[in-house]
């Protein structure tokens, strides 16, 4: 019997390090900013290779300066801010990709720019020029972008109209967001293709990259990212936050979207009682709409953002 027991504590004593080396490894893999195997053709949203009159007005010194928080737990946080050609009271804050940054943000900026808007774009936390060891998914994020809004009231003015704009993990960002207490200047909300829980996302990837079920890994690397980051995956949930909106918002995605699958937009749509709509791309892939059709994007922005920011 006590050879039983023995042999019983030691399987679970094997599976228990199995268990926690496996989520080790996927916490690296998935929360830690690194190079990614698996974005291999570059950030979601962005075409690293491409030169267009859009990056080259992004990256002139000339069109942009350089703004500065620390976050609510000490980091050094940096954004991009690149003002309207003429003086307003339209801002708009954007959110990149996993694994993007600001520069990467280029035609979205340009877009807005157009529009007539200021623009700032921050650098999430572990991504590009700001502080961070952990990759945050949006959750944690969303207290920096409560920063950044205050920071445009600050510096722009009080009477500021603010516009929150997030593709992929910025998307899952903005809307995260949407849940918190926002001042009446956040007029509207634009996002494309983010993910209504990083649970399903993750599950999602593990799935698609590894053939392996959810249960356990998730669990496990969630309860690591808690120790080390701070958070559960299961907070990280862009439903919950929308249950909580307010603020007018555009959904965006792309129809062949399958990294963030294309179902997830109706389970994010449909979580808010804001005022709301819906823009899909047919044949887009992920974070790929603004690509596919840029003509027929840039109009439902902007006709979208017209109703409510004046």
């Amino acid at each position: 019997m006590k050879r039983a027991i023995k042999i019983v504590v030691a399987l679970m004593v094997l599976l228990i390090i199995g268990l926690t080396g496996a989520g080790l490894y996927f916490y690296n893999y998935a929360v830690v900013p690194s190079e990614k195997d698996f974005l291999s053709k570059g950030t979601p949203g962005t075409d690293t290779t491409a030169k267009n009159p859009e990056e080259t007005w992004f990256k002139d010194e000339k069109n942009r300066s350089y703004w500065e928080l620390t976050a609510t737990d000490g980091l050094k946080l940096k954004a991009i801010y690149l003002p309207a050609d003429k003086q307003t009271d339209k801002n708009v804050i954007m959110a990149h990709g996993y694994m993007g940054n600001a520069e990467t943000m280029a035609s979205y900026a340009k877009m807005y720019h157009d529009l007539g808007y200021n623009v700032l774009v921050p650098d999430a936390r572990g991504h590009g020029k700001s502080e961070g060891d952990y990759i945050g998914f949006g959750w944690p994020e969303r207290k920096d972008y409560l920063q950044w809004i205050d920071q445009v009231l600050t510096k722009n003015g009080q009477s500021a109209q603010i516009t929150l704009y997030g593709i992929s993990m910025g998307g899952a960002t903005v809307m995260m967001t949407s849940g918190e207490k926002l001042p009446k200047n956040v007029k509207a909300i634009v996002e494309d293709c983010g993910y209504a829980t990083v649970n399903e996302e993750l599950a999602g990837q593990l799935k698609e990259l590894f053939n392996l079920p959810a249960f356990p890994l998730i669990p496990v690397t969630s309860l690591i990212t808690k120790i080390r980051a701070g958070y559960f995956f299961g907070e990280a949930d862009a439903v919950a936050q929308l249950k909580k909106n307010q603020t007018p918002m555009l959904f965006i995605h792309g129809a062949a979207d399958k990294f963030v699958p294309f179902e997830m937009l109706d389970e994010v749509y449909a979580a808010t009682d804001a005022p709301k709509e819906k823009f899909i791309v047919a044949k887009a892939k992920h974070a790929k709409a603004y690509s596919v059709n840029p003509k027929a994007y840039k109009e439902k922005v902007a006709a979208f953002l017209a109703k409510y920011v004046k």
